[in-house]
């Protein structure tokens, strides 16, 4: 299996519902550092998993869509406890439908968001 990572940032503001949450309960800041894995079992054509400039791009513009942003006040997750997991899996699956990941001939996509040098979560997929 071959891999091609690429990597962003995030900040964001939210809160989270639930006790088990803390004071992480009242509207608080997050930054990431956003990795992408893609994978797949052969290079293409060109001796590739992806081209790196294009992942780099896709990525940018998924990360711009909730770059400094309130997510308590985004539609798009009303009702959701934004968790570093659940942001990992809305990352990966609006990376894929703008790559078309399963066209390019990609297997597997591994989104990791740090929050810190001792603290991650990621959303593993295949395609």
């Amino acid at each position: 299996m071959f891999s091609v990572t690429v990597r962003d940032h995030l900040m964001i503001a939210h809160s989270f519902r639930g006790a088990v949450f803390g004071p992480a309960q009242r509207l608080h800041g997050a930054t990431f550092v956003v990795d992408a894995t893609f994978r797949r079992p052969e290079l293409d054509e060109d001796g590739i998993v992806i081209d790196i400039g294009l992942a780099t791009r896709e990525l940018g513009a998924v990360v711009a869509e909730l770059n400094y942003r309130n997510l308590d006040e985004e539609p798009a997750f009303a009702g959701v406890n934004t968790s570093t997991e659940y942001l990992a899996k809305v990352i990966g699956d609006r990376l894929v439908d703008r790559i078309d990941a399963p066209a390019r001939g990609l297997s597997g996509l591994t989104v990791t968001l740090s929050e810190s040098h001792v603290a991650w979560a990621s959303h593993d997929r295949e395609l």
